[in-house]
């Protein structure tokens, strides 16, 4: 659906004492916390402008991969690998070294369905089994014993739907892969690690930081698998090559130089979920803010969760629709205008909606405040109309 853009957002002030402390809700990049900021201006005279292949950023890389192995307290022999070029870049890197013949994709947003692509694309292998849903639910994978990699999405940021991370049912003597895009959801939401084989996201979300990296979390069946597809002979480029990340990721280094900031600011993320409590204190911390939005638009007379199922809901990006004929693209100017921020919807599901992140630097009060500042403006544009 089209919707009208206003040149200029109406004139509405909200009044400061329902504005949130921070203004920032958006998906990603994320809101930084200003601990982290600070922390990187005082540590930039020693660490910024360092070579990544030096002691200092070295450093910084292997507490990095300790935190999070810690943080999703990982089974022993799963590792903890890194790379440049963000979520985009893995899915080629997963296309060309984790998939040996066939993959199954789970596609029931943007983000889910980019994979698939890149599986149908690929000319060394066969056709991707899709299994698609509409938007606003997840679909269910299938065993199927052609399959050797099967890749789902823990948190479909274009839609807000979360779908819980579990193995599907053996199907064949073959050992396939559980691949899964935890790219909003990891550090958010939470994880039994033995359910999958590669776990992957970048750093803009739940982290906290700038975008540009991924990681994986890696099950030694992925690792194997990775080493069997590069020892095969199937050519792909140094940048792109997984064994090629295993093997820097394991001296604490990338392959190319990285963005020393993104890392520094994971680390801090990361650091600081840890001494809050780790990874059951970061998704309590968003199943509270979560309670706090949906319960707020269940009630309202105006607006409404997109997502239908309770249990399909996000707690860490939530999609909230709005009904005509109050326009969602007015009420984001009005909330932009007065320093909030980023709660437009995904661009092309084309919604009347409003989207709003929920990752564990954002202070659930400040999701009610944000819950009272909308109230506010509708009030407002009813009183124009």
């Amino acid at each position: 659906m089209s919707q009208h853009v206003p040149s200029s957002p109406p004139d509405i002030r909200i009044p400061a004492s329902l504005l949130p402390s921070d203004g920032r809700f958006g998906s990603g990049p994320s809101k930084v916390r200003p601990e982290a900021v600070a922390a990187l201006a005082e540590a930039s005279p020693t660490y910024l402008g360092t070579s990544h292949r030096q002691r200092a950023v070295r450093s910084m890389v292997g507490r990095l991969r300790s935190g999070l192995a810690e943080l999703f307290h990982l089974p022993a022999g799963y590792e903890v690998v890194l790379g440049n070029g963000g979520t985009t870049c893995f899915w080629d890197v997963a296309t060309l070294g984790l998939i040996e013949r066939r993959s199954q994709h789970l596609v029931f947003g943007e983000f889910s369905s980019r994979f698939a692509a890149a599986a149908a694309a690929a000319p060394h292998l066969s056709p991707p089994e899709i299994i698609e849903s509409p938007v606003g639910t997840h679909p269910e994978s299938r065993p199927n014993p052609d399959v050797d990699l099967y890749a789902f999405t823990h948190n479909e940021t274009s839609t807000g739907v979360a779908m819980e991370v579990r193995r599907p049912a053996p199907a064949g003597s073959g050992q396939a892969l559980v691949a899964v895009d935890a790219t909003s959801a990891a550090g958010g939401l939470r994880l039994d690690p033995s359910q999958v084989d590669a776990y992957y996201f970048a750093p803009q979300k739940c982290f906290a930081s700038d975008g540009g990296l991924w990681v994986a979390l890696l099950s030694p069946l992925a690792v194997e698998r990775a080493r069997s597809i590069a020892a095969s002979g199937r050519w792909i480029p140094p940048f792109l090559d997984l064994v090629t990340a295993i093997d820097n990721s394991a001296k604490d280094q990338t392959y190319n130089t990285p963005s020393l900031a993104t890392i520094f600011l994971m680390v801090n993320q990361v650091e600081w979920i840890l001494a809050q409590g780790g990874l059951e204190w970061a998704a309590s911390r968003c199943d509270r803010s979560a309670e706090i939005l949906y319960g707020w638009a269940e009630a309202s007379p105006y607006a409404r969760p997109f997502v239908a199922k309770p249990s399909e809901r996000s707690h860490v990006v939530a999609t909230i629709d709005l009904d005509p004929p109050l326009e969602a693209t007015a009420v984001t100017a009005v909330l932009r205008a007065n320093g909030i921020l980023d709660t437009d919807p995904y661009r092309k599901l084309g919604r009347n909606q409003l989207r709003i992140a929920m990752f564990p630097a954002i202070d659930p009060e400040d999701v009610a405040a944000l819950t009272s500042c909308i109230d506010h403006v509708v009030g407002a544009l009813d009183e124009r109309r």
